[in-house]
């Protein structure tokens, strides 16, 4: 069977983030790729320039135009620009279960909204509780919940607190802290750390939504979440640190690093 992986998301023209990077991390771990556009951006490695964001209707009719002909066995979101564009995709996916990613962006690595506040409330209330797994990082956790979070105690208590909107569990995003790379991952019966020495350099842009698309790809083939999770932070990892060390900005990873525990066959 071949596993099918849908993001639901932005564009980034220079590819290193958005729909652009989901879809070489859903190859990289063996899924084939689909897309629904929710917003179209004018950006580069420097930042964002302009933001158009996708009709609700036409975003509706994109996701339901793919469950009708190949349904994924697993999806995911990205930035999704605004409360109408939330509710459309909560419309679809409250009548489409399955398993279900939800990586919260709300602004840019330039610093530039990518969901607005109304945005937001929509996303906690409708669509976590949908979420298999919601993957923010310590900056967009703090965002959607209104406060600070970036001591243990606090990180552990968010992604507590997305458990019980909801959603089967979550992945705190340590990049944001000071020292290694370290995500909690949390659910009903408790949390795990995985860890990842902190590498120095500019080349993160897309790194959040890299991740959540190869954690998406390997649910799609049958992988256990917590495993799923682990080759994941492991494969990323990497990438940061095979960086192409493109653009003059924040240059996007290598998407191409090699995934050894994958079975192709």
């Amino acid at each position: 069977m071949t596993a099918i992986a849908l993001t639901i998301a932005g564009s980034d023209p220079s590819g290193g983030a958005g729909v652009q990077a989901d879809l070489k991390s859903f190859f990289a771990h063996g899924a084939y790729g689909m897309a629904a556009l929710a917003l179209l951006t004018v950006q580069n490695t420097e930042g964002v320039r302009r933001c158009e964001l996708i009709a609700p209707d036409l975003l509706r009719e994109q996701i339901e135009a793919l469950f009708d002909d190949m349904p994924p066995h697993a999806i995911k979101t990205g930035a999704l620009g605004g409360p109408l564009q939330v509710e459309a995709v909560v419309d679809v996916l409250s009548r489409r279960r399955g398993l279900l990613v939800v990586d919260p962006v709300c602004v840019s690595k330039s610093g530039n909204s990518l969901l607005d506040e109304a945005g937001r409330a929509v996303l906690l209330e409708r669509l976590v509780p949908l979420a298999t797994l919601v993957t923010p990082n310590l900056d967009e956790a703090a965002l959607l919940l209104g406060r600070s979070i970036r001591t243990a105690e606090e990180i552990a208590r968010a992604g507590r607190e997305f458990v019980a909107m909801g959603a089967g569990a979550a992945l705190m995003k340590g990049g944001h802290r000071e020292g290694d790379a370290i995500d909690v991952l949390c659910t009903a019966d408790g949390s795990i750390e995985l860890h990842a020495a902190r590498i120095a350099t500019r080349n993160t842009h897309g790194v959040g939504c890299s991740l959540s698309a190869a954690i998406t790809a390997r649910l799609a083939r049958g992988e256990a979440l917590t495993d799923a999770c682990r080759a994941a932070k492991r494969w990323i990892t990497d990438a940061i640190s095979r960086a192409p060390n493109l653009g003059s900005g924040h240059g996007p990873v290598d998407h191409f690093a090699p995934v050894p525990d994958l079975n192709r066959e």
